[in-house]
């Protein structure tokens, strides 16, 4: 990934509006902001939160709070918790998340 003509700047993620986006289960909500080419979030899971489907889109994805359970569909599966990060690329393995109690995430992709 190549950042180009992106002046510094900052962002206070209380100040950005939530989308709620309905899992299989519980609900996430989306903080967003674009900077060209890059998403940036902030992702809040609720408890039970159970993604609606397969994910095929390169992420890095680092854990802030909570617990989350990562699952790729070769049937392997990762938990991430507080200070733990993944990375995967597009179209590489697909990918869905849930989660018992909730989590936070801050994702680029």
């Amino acid at each position: 990934m190549q950042i180009n003509q992106l002046p510094f700047g900052i962002t206070d993620w209380s100040t950005i509006e939530t989308e709620t986006h309905p899992g299989d289960a519980g609900y996430a909500l989306w903080r967003t902001q674009r900077f060209g080419d890059i998403r940036v979030r902030m992702v809040e899971y609720s408890a039970g939160y159970v993604a609606d489907h397969w994910c095929s889109k390169g992420h890095i994805l680092l854990c802030l709070e909570g617990e989350m359970v990562t699952e790729l569909e070769d049937g392997r599966t990762f938990t991430l918790t507080p200070g733990v990060s993944y990375q995967v690329a597009d179209n590489a393995e697909a990918h869905r998340s849930s989660t018992r109690l909730g989590a936070k995430l801050f994702i680029v992709d």
